[in-house]
């Protein structure tokens, strides 16, 4: 066992980085260790590569029901067993799939740890996939699938990614659809779980009362019995398309919900914190934004608007969203294509670039306040290909962007403004 150690932190440093120890085990598996025995508690969060973008072709939904039933009995344990054995010590483990990644969670009481570990290693090398529960789990996502079936939200938002990703996994639902769900099989399942889960691509950060060394311990034997080499195939670049287009799904209700967005620069890009800060002034969710201002305050046409930058590992794109009166649809994405062609032509003016830089940077620090935020973003860093000095550097990039930095990206983000619009509803005048 390896452990990087970082220069001690004095009461006076701030920063994060220095806090984080990568622990490499004896058989080689690597984790970002933050210990702190605050609290007797223990938040791991880890990740695979390899999420929905992996389903099997025509049975999207594959690795969402996968993530449902892994802690739905393993080993020894049926269903039932595995979440009693949770529960009598106060053991949370659960896993989602994302886009690009298969995650995992866990929380214990530190002096749960050893045997909240072996429940994690069951879950991970010898979930059963029963039949009882992998019908019951489907049959609970089918269920909430026919639910939204005709929720504005859910049917604007399947349009808008279904063209803007057509033809491409990330165009997919993650749930997967009625027909897509009925067709997978456990064989599916347990192909796919043998196809992600591996060392070559796990990262792990984990948070709280534990020291490096029974970490390293832990690590192997968790994660150890799994395979070395992933099975992940490669995933296509993704272009977003329909730039321009406009497609609406008819919805009998009196409000318009309302999707937009159009190609955006992708994490790695030089100019994408700066990218960030001019999303910000555009729609970042506060009250300083002109969307927020422009679309409900001056003139009362909704009361949510946003926007955002969405980043996958092959795409990316600016994605955002509101809910109108249908005789006022037309009207909000007036306004809205406007200021995104305002802020394309002139970039923000100096006091929205200033109030962006504050809050982006100020804000940075909500996301360490437990040891769940610290874990999540750790591995957030991880999964989006950051080392761990991000944790410091970030904040200084985005207290560094100037008007022209802001200009440029505004011209790069925004570019001719036109946008892919998907509505629910039943608009007038679109």
């Amino acid at each position: 066992m390896t452990v990087a150690l970082k220069t001690p932190v004095s009461p006076q440093s701030r920063s994060r980085a220095e806090k984080v120890q990568k622990v490499v085990s004896k058989g080689g598996i690597e984790a970002w260790l933050v210990e702190d025995y605050a609290v007797p508690l223990i938040a791991m969060e880890f990740a695979f590569k390899g999420g929905a973008s992996q389903d099997p072709a025509g049975k999207a939904g594959a690795a969402n029901l996968l993530a449902g039933l892994l802690d739905e009995g393993a080993g020894p344990y049926d269903s039932d067993g595995f979440h009693r054995a949770l529960d009598d010590d106060a053991i949370e483990i659960s896993f989602s799939a994302h886009r690009d990644n298969f995650h995992g969670r866990m929380q214990t009481l530190s002096r749960n740890a050893e045997r909240a570990f072996d429940l994690l290693r069951l879950a991970v090398n010898e979930a059963r996939l029963d039949d009882e529960p992998f019908e019951r789990v489907r049959a609970q996502i089918s269920a909430g699938l026919r639910r939204e079936a005709n929720e504005p939200d859910h049917v604007a938002s399947r349009l808008f990614r279904e063209k803007s990703y057509a033809g491409h996994p990330y165009g997919l639902p993650a749930r997967g659809d009625l027909d897509t769900l009925a067709a997978l099989t456990r064989a599916d399942l347990c192909d796919l779980r043998a196809k992600i889960l591996a060392r070559e691509t796990l990262m792990i950060a984990v948070v709280g009362a534990i020291d490096a060394a029974t970490l390293a311990t832990r690590l192997d034997e968790t994660f150890g019995p799994l395979p070395k080499a992933s099975l992940v195939a490669p995933t296509p670049p993704a272009v977003f398309q329909n730039v321009g287009a406009l497609v609406v799904g008819d919805v009998d209700v009196p409000q318009s919900t309302i999707r937009f967005g159009r190609p955006a620069l992708e994490r790695k890009d030089p100019d994408f914190f700066t990218a960030m800060v001019v999303n910000h002034v555009l729609g970042g969710g506060v009250f300083s934004a002109r969307l927020f201002h422009e679309v409900r305050e001056k003139r009362g046409l909704a009361y949510s608007v946003y926007s955002q930058l969405l980043t996958y590992d092959h795409g990316a794109m600016l994605y955002g969203g509101t809910s109108t009166k249908n005789e006022r649809a037309a009207e909000s994405m007036r306004v809205i294509e406007a200021e995104i062609a305002s802020l394309a032509e002139l970039g923000p003016t100096e006091e929205e670039l200033e109030k962006a830089r504050k809050y982006l940077v100020g804000s940075y620090a909500l996301r360490f306040d437990t040891s769940t935020k610290i874990a999540s973003q750790l591995l957030a860093l991880q999964t989006d290909g950051f080392g761990v000095e991000h944790l410091d550097r970030r904040n200084e990039i985005i207290a560094a962007v100037t008007m022209e930095d802001a200009k440029r990206a505004a011209k790069r983000l925004f570019g001719d403004s036109k946008l892919l619009v998907a509505v629910a509803g039943r608009p007038e005048g679109m």
